[in-house]
């Protein structure tokens, strides 16, 4: 519980607060002359769905980035696509670490709840994370300037090598390329380095700690176990259903080498689930393709990493309990473990309060959103989806948004990056703990 100004906030109160602070706070300094390539205050809706599409690291735009924003205005972008992607309370426990000023038990709790760590404990893991974090993306950005430079000169090869690191790793989905990096597709060297930034940003920081120490602890969690198990079921089915649906890429690219359409296959596997770079229009593909695309924006990464979306271990657990429930077995076991039941009630719950709120979403923009006459109603699931995820793929309805569309895409962004129960906590102004009266139990009858 946090107190301000003789006021008590909850966890989750706090952490939605301080997440619209910062959007606030970036799309004040968007609306300075100085953050435009023309020298003119931009509109605040513009500054306001861009803060917002940084911070929750989205990428859905209303203007284009390398030609609207200045230098300025780019910086502030990567800027609060970082402090989205590791999550502002990272920060705050940095400095005060590094001030060596002893954290208070709610500061503690506040960063537990920001990162999706299980125990206080593990607080601690900030400085790795951060570390780990921009050694990861200063890599990335070394390995992209040996391409960049001579193609764009020393200060471009600079700036576009480290924008575009924090970009992949922080799955923030911002290009300054004008077509994402479509520029890139014939690109193997590229698309490998951005693959892996964006997978490094996906795959959770608790699982990066969990394999880097296996060699000292030889053991992994249940949850690195979940994770790296469905990541990599999702992510080969991934590739060979884009294989099957867009004919090996040939449907979207017919110019292209049997190589590089593999190359791009794989990287359509990996985008979609929050990253937001794209080597194609997607409006080229498949209805099947276009599917298979809402799905895994759907799901998203890894608890507690830069990804949204529902989370791959809230579908490996459900998959699980499917298994198990259709087996007839009253245990839910993974890895000769069990998984307590509040995990399963927790998951069912995102589930069904996520399908509520795009269905919800979906509804009001298709009463309200005007669509052009080849535009249909996957338009704008496509959208919500894309929003929810904070993936930032679009089928072309984001400049086309109304005022009203606008907030309910940035609403959509918000729930997705700060989460869903922490959203609605703060909303439902929910409080720990159970009533004193309890009820008989009778069962209804199901299937």
């Amino acid at each position: 519980m946090f107190t301000f100004a003789n006021r008590h906030f909850s966890l989750s109160s706090t952490l939605t607060i301080g997440f619209v602070a910062v959007i606030l706070f970036g799309a004040l300094l968007l609306t300075l002359p100085i953050a435009t390539v023309h020298g003119i205050e931009s509109s605040f809706i513009i500054a306001l769905f861009t803060s917002t599409s940084a911070t929750c690291v989205t990428g859905l735009t209303l203007v284009e980035t390398s030609t609207y924003w200045s230098f300025f205005g780019q910086f502030v972008i990567m800027m609060l696509s970082e402090i989205g992607g590791l999550g502002f309370m990272t920060f705050m426990v940095l400095m005060f670490t590094s001030a060596r000023r002893k954290l208070r038990l709610s500061t503690q709790l506040l960063a537990q709840e920001s990162l999706n760590l299980q125990h206080l404990s593990q607080v601690k893991l900030v400085k790795m994370i951060v570390g780990l974090s921009l050694g990861i993306q200063t890599v990335g950005a070394i390995l992209l300037f040996f391409d960049f430079y001579p193609k764009f000169g020393l200060f471009k090869g600079i700036w576009y090598s480290i924008f575009h690191s924090v970009s992949a790793f922080c799955n923030a989905g911002f290009s300054l390329f004008g077509n994402s990096i479509a520029t890139f597709k014939d690109n193997t060297y590229i698309l490998t380095v951005l693959g892996i930034l964006i997978m490094c940003g996906s795959v959770g920081f608790l699982v990066w700690r969990d394999v880097l120490t296996y060699h000292k602890r030889h053991h992994l969690s249940l949850h690195t176990k979940l994770s790296l198990r469905t990541g990599f079921v999702i992510f080969i089915g991934s590739i060979f259903l884009y294989a099957l649906t867009e004919n090996g890429f040939n449907n979207i690219s017919h110019n292209t080498s049997t190589f590089h359409n593999i190359i791009n296959i794989i990287f359509m596997a990996i985008t979609p689930r929050t990253a937001g770079l794209v080597t194609f229009d997607y409006t080229h593909l498949s209805m099947a393709g276009t599917f298979l695309t809402m799905i895994l924006m759907l799901i998203g990464g890894t608890p507690g990493s830069t990804a949204g979306g529902v989370k791959s271990t809230t579908i490996g657990l459900l998959a699980v309990q499917t298994w198990a429930t259709l087996r007839g077995h009253h245990d839910v076991n993974f890895s000769n473990r069990r998984f307590p039941r509040e995990n399963i009630y927790r998951a069912l719950t995102l589930i069904v309060v996520a399908f509520l709120i795009v269905s919800v979403a979906t509804f009001v923009l298709c009463m309200t959103q005007p669509l052009a006459e080849k535009m249909g109603l996957e338009y704008i699931i496509f959208e919500v989806l894309a929003a929810f995820g904070t993936t930032g793929i679009s089928l072309g309805l984001t400049v086309h948004l109304t005022l009203f569309g606008k907030i309910v895409i940035m609403l959509m962004m918000f729930i997705g990056r700060v989460g869903i129960f922490n959203v609605m906590y703060t909303v439902l102004n929910a409080k720990n703990g159970q009533s004193d009266i309890r009820y008989p139990e009778e069962s209804v009858l199901i299937g």
